[in-house]
């Protein structure tokens, strides 16, 4: 059990889980950014003097360069695709475009362009961050450690350097070199990043130790039991970028169909114009029929039924804390059928606090003056369940009484002088406790033991309170379910139909405790990364579409794994943020469920869009190839189903779209 212990501020181990070092490559060293960024300045540039009715000669140049900087990169990677004999959207766009300046509509063609370009840019940019991200995660390991040689002294080496039997030397508020177990010593060592564990972990000989892991005021010594390159955190980057790269390529509904349709309307239009051209039809009328049929069957409205719904979708779950990276991720939120809850961070807040307060005698002392006893000689401790009991304490406006002889020892406790007396506190399994006080009447006392064990049976980690040797109080410091949780396992279990599943690093009573609170009724506990990757990968065998959400490094390969990962914002790594498809910035469990929910109503949207798409264009490319559809009254019907499914997608945007109650069924 952790418990309580003094140690000098390590930065590391003070405020929020460690970050992970930055790095960041600039948006503009991103080919795909710059020539997005050149076609919208041209296209800037070239609007005003568009819409004021200036020469041609004036904007013309300016929206040439536009179609050239923004859509050479996406023509020419259609045009190889074609070498591959596959009809790729992105030429696609880029001849809808060009079709559009033919017949005079260059506004139209050059925003198509821009438009076009800008989605490519963001997607590069999302890209390089997740590779950043994950370079960035081998900063948590040293770059040098301290070997122990066989004679007594010691040399720095590189970590990489490290070989499975070498003794190395941890000191107060150091990284853990490499993986191994520890030979000599005791301290708390902070493994939130490897296990998401909210409190540090109380070491000594014959426990085992990660590589990345932040030691506390103890001295290690500890054998390497692992290579460096196979260390815990150097798994967990291998096992993101081999799940970021072996998850199948994703297709919007649009994609699945693009290919035959798209083939199908260029051999169509030929046909349009070659058949009546060959019994004899007129060039003139062939080529306008053809150029007719081309505009009406133009799968513009099609595409457009699939970007405005989702891409309303992003901004409406935007505006209430949920930041989806892209409109593949909106569309996949709609098709999870089973979620996989980290606990330390997601369903939890994820910072100890106290809540429980127990006197042992009753009023003597009461449960203000046990809490300010307790707090007044932790205030010198930098350890979280010590910042948790001065927290508890100044919330209660309790003043804190000066403390002197303050000392600590690793895994067992603090000890200091208040008032006069002596005061420990620390873990009841390791404190030196006396018999009670013969002076104080004990009618009314509780054994420790028992106040210990009812605390810890619920969930708590339970601290003793020792007034000159004798227990006078037991504190419960929990890490508190997050409000919400309950409410959102019901309604995210309505959503799927199945309850969702509890993957956590922390141990199997918490777990299970924490389970029971919220509703949950399978849990694995214990579990490192590749274990987490495991599990989703095991569901997704069984033909399930899983949504992990989570917060931590150690979460970040299930979320890269799953099929859609959603982050906590406010206290994930950068790792987790990077990885996951979508953020919760504010931390705001229910907006989980709502975004699927969402989700959900995006999809039903783009199949109306396109029924209503589809509708327009059998009816126009009937009366074209029936009768003689003029051709202003075929672009007036193309782009009139274009702006029809354009502004029933942007429903989506209304307040009304989103409902953050829990309590709704879908």
């Amino acid at each position: 059990m952790p418990s309580i212990l003094d140690r000098r501020p390590a930065p590391a181990l003070t405020g929020p889980r460690p970050a992970l070092p930055r790095r960041r490559t600039r948006i503009l060293m991103l080919t795909e950014a710059r020539w997005a960024l050149s076609a919208l300045l041209l296209f800037l540039l070239a609007l005003p003097l568009y819409l004021a009715g200036a020469s041609a000669w004036s904007w013309g140049p300016l929206f040439a360069a536009a179609y050239v900087t923004g859509g050479w990169e996406p023509g020419w990677a259609g045009v190889k695709a074609l070498r591959d004999r596959t009809l790729d959207v992105d030429l696609l766009m880029v001849v809808a475009a060009l079709g559009a300046a033919a017949i005079g509509q260059v506004l139209d063609g050059a925003l198509l362009i821009v438009i076009f370009a800008t989605s490519g840019a963001l997607e590069a940019i999302a890209t390089a961050r997740t590779a950043d991200s994950v370079r960035g995660l081998l900063d948590l390991t040293p770059t040098t450690t301290a070997r122990l040689l066989p004679d007594g002294s010691e040399e720095s080496v590189e970590a990489e350097r490290l070989a499975v039997g070498d003794i190395v030397l941890v000191r107060p508020g150091e990284r853990v070199g490499a993986d191994g177990q520890v030979l000599d010593g005791a301290s708390e060592v902070d493994q939130a990043t490897i296990t998401g564990e909210p409190l540090p972990v109380a070491k000594r000989a014959g426990d085992e130790v990660f590589a990345g892991t932040v030691n506390g005021t103890g001295v290690l010594r500890v054998r390497v039991e692992r290579d460096p390159a196979d260390s815990v955190i150097a798994r967990i980057v291998r096992m993101v970028e081999e799940a970021s790269q072996t998850k199948a390529p994703t297709q919007l509904l649009i994609e699945k169909i693009e290919q035959r349709y798209s083939v199908g309307m260029v051999l169509a239009t030929l046909a349009v114009f070659a058949v009546p051209f060959a019994f004899g039809g007129e060039l003139r009328s062939s080529l306008l029929r053809a150029m007719t049929f081309m505009i009406v069957a133009s799968p513009c409205a099609v595409v457009l039924s699939t970007m405005p719904p989702l891409l309303s979708a992003i901004a409406n779950a935007g505006r209430h804390g949920v930041l989806a990276k892209s409109a593949v991720v909106m569309e996949r939120l709609g098709q999870i059928d089973a979620v996989a809850l980290d606990k330390t961070g997601t369903l939890t807040e994820g910072v100890p606090q106290v809540t429980d307060v127990r006197p042992l005698y009753g009023s003597c002392p009461d449960e203000d003056t046990l809490l300010r006893l307790a707090a007044s000689a932790e205030h010198a401790s930098e350890h979280p369940l010590a910042r948790a009991v001065v927290a508890a304490a100044r919330a209660h406006g309790l003043p804190l009484a000066a403390a002197a002889d303050f000392a600590s020892v690793p895994g067992r406790g603090v000890t200091a002088t208040v008032d006069g007396r002596t005061v420990r506190v620390g873990s009841p399994a390791r404190l030196p406790i006396a018999d009670a006080d013969p002076d104080v009447d004990s009618a009314s006392a509780q054994p420790y033991e028992k106040v210990v064990r009812e605390l810890e049976e619920a969930g708590r980690t339970a601290v003793v309170v020792l007034y000159d040797g004798v227990p006078v109080g037991v504190l419960g410091i929990a890490d508190r379910v997050r409000p919400d949780a309950a409410a959102t396992v019901a309604a995210l279990t309505r959503l799927t139909g199945r309850t969702p599943v509890l993957l956590t690093g922390d141990n199997e009573r918490a777990a299970r405790h924490l389970a029971a609170e919220v509703g949950i009724t399978e849990v694995r506990a214990g579990l490192l990364p590749q274990d987490k990757v495991a599990a989703v990968r095991e569901w997704e065998e069984q033909g399930r579409r899983v949504l992990v959400v989570g917060d931590g490094v150690n979460d970040a390969p299930a979320l890269a794994a799953a099929h859609t990962g959603i982050a906590m914002g406010r206290a994930g790594s950068d790792l987790a943020l990077e990885t996951a498809d979508a953020v919760v910035v504010r931390d705001e469990l229910a907006t989980v469920p709502a975004v699927v929910r969402l989700s959900r109503a995006a999809r039903r949207l783009v199949v109306q869009n396109l029924a209503i798409a589809g509708a327009f264009i059998a009816a126009l490319v009937a009366w074209d190839l029936i009768g003689t559809l003029p051709l202003p009254l075929g672009v007036a019907g193309h782009e009139g189903s274009t702006v029809i499914v354009g502004l029933n997608g942007l429903r989506l945007l209304r307040e009304s779209a989103w409902t953050n109650s829990t309590d709704d069924t879908v």
